[in-house]
């Protein structure tokens, strides 16, 4: 696989999206402007193409969420605006990634061709070189470039098309070649947005949710995560073979070479993670057993790689569905004996799913897959649909406009429903469809804020059947799109539709392992509306949205799946957080946790993040249950571990040295977690004692209780010399300015003045 960015790269990769984004949505304004999109009505003399691809725009403008005016009729524009400038500058993006990895297609000839012999074609055939590379992009990318969309139909002003392919020239070819770097994109697009919403200090609603909790994964968590999942359980179905190796194996390191894959192009699971088992007359923490993985091997998932299926249901741009995808590649080949090329096909079909809220990022995430799946095969075969679906889409639409679509797909099913004067008679086919898009309407009426938070099956009242009705929805809203109706609205909602319907297949069915990092807002930051869905669906987990989604995600795993997450880690000790960790640690098994603390991220806008690594399974824990532990937290007061070395740190099972203490894996008793005040997770055993709190009870935190005594007021002194210092301190209640409070540091006393 290639390098990753460099920080230099990462940084001209920033700015030049940065600055394509304002100068796309500049030439976005001023191209609707032209077409009199937000206006009441079109310009005279407007030709009819002009009109009809007008029509088109408004209508896709309302799907997106832009508001007509129902009694002047002008309309919003800021959604279509955003959206023109994505797909116009993404396009030109994606091009240009596949023309240098190789794999940009040339249609009449199917023949891979670079930049410059894309440039000479284009020239020849009168043609712009970007707008060509964009166009046979999207040929080969028709599930991410839709067909007939009218916001690539529009026309950006010259200076706007010669300011973005400036931007995209400049940058170096080995910005297109890295691994890391679709996985930038949208981040970058999203940091102004990100930003302006921080300082607006606004509550997070649907808006402002994609922007604040776009954030990079770092490649070492995705690797920590998804080795000590599906590598522990490979690990335990080829060391069961193995029990010499097991017993006599000194390091971790000779267990990882025995699981290591070797066919395509090979596979280190350099993150799996070892320990002994304890025998009779070891010493407390130090066994001598056998070695077995640390999180356990996972004996009650499917046995073999082709029944696995793995949903990042907060897929982002895609980061983790890549490192599962070449994983689980290479396990199909070898346990299977088949060709790359359709390994990559079954793996796309069978056993790798995404969802997201955001439809951009689901774009990116469908694309870095195929990209990866080019790549592994070194040609661009035909790949199966991506199983990636946007959970945030909205109907936009009122429930009667919605179930008005029913007519269609009954007729595109071949079965119309019958209609008479007195109306509509429903058929064993319109009546199923109804009652299907009334789910989909009020099913994702919220999806904008909740996305992947929503529960079908709790919807649904737990109908059987609403799986197959969606499953049977799909395809007929295919068929209606494929007659190119007329009815723009018509159309956008049957786009709509069939988006939520693939969203609704997912977000209803069971995994064996769901893998991500979780979105981070905290309640206090929340809309009311998100609020009061934590507080009624997730009660004891209400505290943040990530904690909902660790409730949410046991609703996917069935009896035996597992979830594997980036967390914050507060919730693993903090009081507010008790109900849940008593919860999870009573119902279900703990497998490894992994306390990252504070700069686990190598990006600054995750500054003051402290992160946790957790997987945890379904099923129901022994009496005897062993959970793994390791913390690669810097302690209080001593220099930070920054990201390089806590990847290093996790991997690698050595001491660190200066901070004193090691980051080898403590096995812990799962429900001895219990009996830790307020059922605090901890990573190492506490000695036997009695807890301060069974004789005295703590009414405060950490304070400086002798205030009165050295606090000193503005009119006790006449005079405050320059002994007296400012000192930083709260208020009581809310105020335009704060008392400046003085330190005198001879008395060694405190002053507010007025």
């Amino acid at each position: 696989m290639s390098a990753h960015l460099t920080p230099d790269l990462r940084n001209r990769l920033a700015r030049t999206i940065q600055d394509a984004r304002r100068a796309g949505e500049d030439g976005a304004r001023k191209a609707l402007a032209a077409l009199a999109v937000g206006d009441r009505k079109a310009h005279d003399g407007m030709p009819g193409a002009e009109r009809q691809l007008r029509r088109r725009l408004r209508a896709h403008g309302r799907q997106l969420g832009d508001l007509r005016n129902a009694r002047t009729r002008e309309q919003e524009i800021d959604r279509l605006v955003h959206e023109i400038a994505y797909e116009h500058w993404h396009r030109m993006l994606f091009a240009r990634f596949l023309a240098e990895n190789e794999l940009l297609l040339e249609p009449e000839s199917g023949v891979p061709v670079s930049l410059a012999e894309c440039e000479e074609l284009a020239r020849e055939r009168g043609e712009d070189p970007w707008e060509t590379a964009g166009r046979w992009a999207s040929d080969m990318l028709p599930e991410i470039f839709r067909p007939n969309d009218p916001v690539l139909a529009v026309q950006l002003p010259p200076e706007t098309n010669h300011a973005l392919r400036k931007l995209l020239a400049d940058l170096p070819a080995g910005v297109f070649t890295a691994d890391d770097s679709l996985g930038w994109t949208y981040q970058y697009w999203q940091a102004e947005r990100k930003d302006a919403v921080n300082e607006s200090g606004v509550k997070i609603g649907a808006d402002e949710l994609p922007a604040v909790t776009q954030l990079f994964t770092e490649r070492y968590m995705v690797l920590f995560l998804l080795h000590n999942t599906i590598g522990a359980w490979r690990a335990g179905r080829v060391l069961v073979q193995l029990p010499d190796l097991c017993r006599e194996a000194e390091t971790e390191e000779e267990l990882r070479e025995a699981v290591r894959l070797r066919t395509g192009g090979g596979y280190n699971f350099s993150y799996l993670r070892f320990v002994r088992e304890a025998i009779e007359g070891d010493a407390e923490d130090e066994p001598t057993g056998p070695w077995r993985p640390a999180a356990g091997s996972f004996e009650r998932w499917p046995r073999t790689a082709a029944e696995l299926r793995v949903l990042d249901p907060c897929c982002g741009s895609g980061h983790f569905l890549v490192e599962v995808f070449h994983l689980i590649v290479r396990l199909r080949m070898e346990e299977e004996s088949i060709s790359v090329v359709d390994s990559v096909r079954t793996v796309l079909r069978d056993n790798l799913f995404g969802l997201e809220l955001d439809p951009r990022c689901t774009q990116i995430a469908a694309f870095n897959v195929a990209l990866a799946a080019w790549k592994t095969v070194g040609d661009p075969v035909v790949l199966p649909s991506p199983q990636i679906a946007c959970s945030g889409l909205a109907p936009n639409s009122t429930h009667e406009e919605w179930i008005g679509l029913a007519d269609s797909v009954a007729a595109a099913g071949g079965i119309p429903a019958a209609r008479d004067l007195l109306g509509t008679d429903d058929n064993l086919l319109s009546a199923p469809v109804r009652e299907s898009l009334g789910d989909l309407h009020a099913l994702f009426e919220q999806a904008p804020i909740l996305g992947s938070l929503i529960d079908p099956r709790a919807s649904s009242g737990q109908r059987d059947a609403f799986r197959v009705d969606y499953g049977h929805l799909r395809p007929l809203l295919s068929e209606i799109l494929a007659r190119d109706v007329p009815d723009a609205d018509l159309t956008e909602r049957t786009i709509a539709a069939r988006g939520m319907a693939h969203a609704a297949e997912l977000l209803g069915d069971t995994y064996t392992l769901v893998i991500t990092n979780v979105p981070y807002l905290a309640r206090g930051k929340q809309s009311d509306q998100l609020r009061r869905f934590c507080e009624s669906d997730h009660p004891d987990a209400k505290g943040d949205i990530a904690t909902a989604f660790v409730s949410r995600f046991f609703g996917w795993l069935g009896e035996h799946g597992t979830q594997a997450v980036v967390t914050p880690q507060n919730w693993l000790f903090l009081p507010r957080y008790r109900k849940l960790r008593e919860r999870l640690l009573n119902d279900h098994t703990w497998d490894f946790v992994a306390r990252l603390g504070e700069h686990a991220f190598d990006d600054p806008q995750a500054a003051g993040a402290f992160a946790a690594l957790s997987i945890l399974s379904a099923d129901r824990p022994d009496g005897d249950s062993e959970m793994a532990g390791i913390d690669v937290s810097a302690r209080r007061g001593q220099r930070p571990i920054k990201a390089l070395e806590k990847a290093l740190l996790l991997g690698a099972g050595s001491p660190t040295g200066r901070t004193g203490k090691s980051c080898t894996i403590s096995s812990l008793s799962q429900l001895n977690q219990l009996s830790n005040p307020d059922s605090r997770i901890l990573l190492e055993r506490i000695p036997k004692g009695v807890f301060l709190n069974r004789y005295v009870t703590s009414r405060t935190g950490t304070r400086t209780a002798d205030n009165p005594c050295l606090l000193m007021h503005h009119w006790e002194f006449s005079d405050r010399g320059s002994s007296w210092r400012f000192m930083q301190s709260t208020v009581g209640e809310t105020c335009d300015i704060a008392h400046p409070v003085f330190l005198d540091t001879r008395l060694g006393r405190l002053k507010v003045t007025g």
